[in-house]
């Protein structure tokens, strides 16, 4: 999930040894479950907004405040927390990452949230009431909270739009199936032009959706900057995924309609792309800076 490789990034990339040893190498192998949470209630693109404090008192901060839609946030051992550690420098110099384990006194998941879409991933609301935590806590630098954060995107934007791809894969394969089994008039439906043209062009959508991806992850593993590019294959797949499930449905008449069938929650499911990890606005925005319009 890119939220959470958001959590374990950010301590890769800036956490203290100690941090890595305790955190990051027991979520890579899988013994521990990571979460970020960044989002509010009343902040979510716009993460000037946050409301959330961590105020230092001797060798601890103390975090007010809460957080929304985090993901895998009901079932994490820990919590990569975005807070204001200084509201008057805002996002320059005023925020910072904490990590905040399971079971510490004043943190508490208030509920478990239900989704249209992505149903297997579990999503939180948390509070932090006089929530203490060690100073040693503080992931890199008081006050480069936001800076971290947003260099990690490229990061969860590019797995984003893999899963998007993936769920575009899912439902082409499916509708191509159920086209080729599916008799009406004396045929398979696919044999019908409406129908199997479809096909093609979802088919040239998800080859190209594909080849930006790969593009962006490559940028990325060759330590290249690739913002606009993560931007752009976040914002495309999104794209092709919810045009691809829709045509999906559509071939599956009826029957697409129906709980049982596959590519109704590959529908469901593609919903979520253009809204996580940056909305197709805010991806738009920075393509628009990648390429000298903004």
């Amino acid at each position: 999930n890119a939220q959470i490789a958001l959590g374990t990034h950010i301590i890769y990339d800036h956490g203290t040894e100690e941090q890595k040893q305790k955190y990051l190498i027991p979520a890579l192998k899988g013994e521990k479950i990571a979460a970020f949470a960044m989002t509010e209630p009343d902040a979510g693109s716009d993460l000037r907004g946050i409301q959330t404090t961590a105020a230092k008192d001797g060798d601890s901060y103390v975090l007010n405040g809460s957080k929304i839609f985090t993901s895998n946030g009901p079932i994490a051992d820990f919590i990569c927390v975005l807070a204001y550690t200084d509201k008057e420098k805002g996002t320059r110099g005023g925020q910072s990452v904490f990590i905040v384990e399971k079971g510490t006194p004043g943190f508490k998941v208030l509920r478990t949230l239900k989704k249209l879409g992505i149903r297997s991933e579990g999503t939180g609301e948390e509070v932090f009431e006089n929530c203490r935590v060690p100073a040693e806590n503080l992931v890199g630098e008081e006050g480069r909270g936001f800076q971290y954060m947003f260099s990690s995107l490229n990061l969860t934007r590019i797995p984003a739009a893999a899963r998007a791809l993936g769920t575009a894969v899912a439902a082409y394969e499916a509708a191509t199936d159920y086209a080729k089994d599916r008799q009406q008039f004396g045929q398979p439906v696919v044999k019908f032009q409406t129908i199997n043209f479809k096909l093609v062009n979802v088919a040239m959508e998800i080859e190209a959706a594909r080849w930006m991806v790969y593009h962006a992850a490559w940028l990325n593993d060759q330590g290249q900057e690739c913002t606009k590019e993560a931007a752009m294959a976040k914002l495309f797949t999104s794209n092709v995924a919810q045009h691809v499930t829709a045509e999906a449905m559509h071939i599956f008449g009826g029957y697409g309609l129906m709980m049982e069938s596959p590519v109704q929650r590959y529908f469901r499911d593609a919903r979520y792309f253009g809204i996580v990890v940056g909305t197709d606005e805010i991806n738009e925005m920075a393509i628009a800076w990648g390429i000298g319009v903004y």
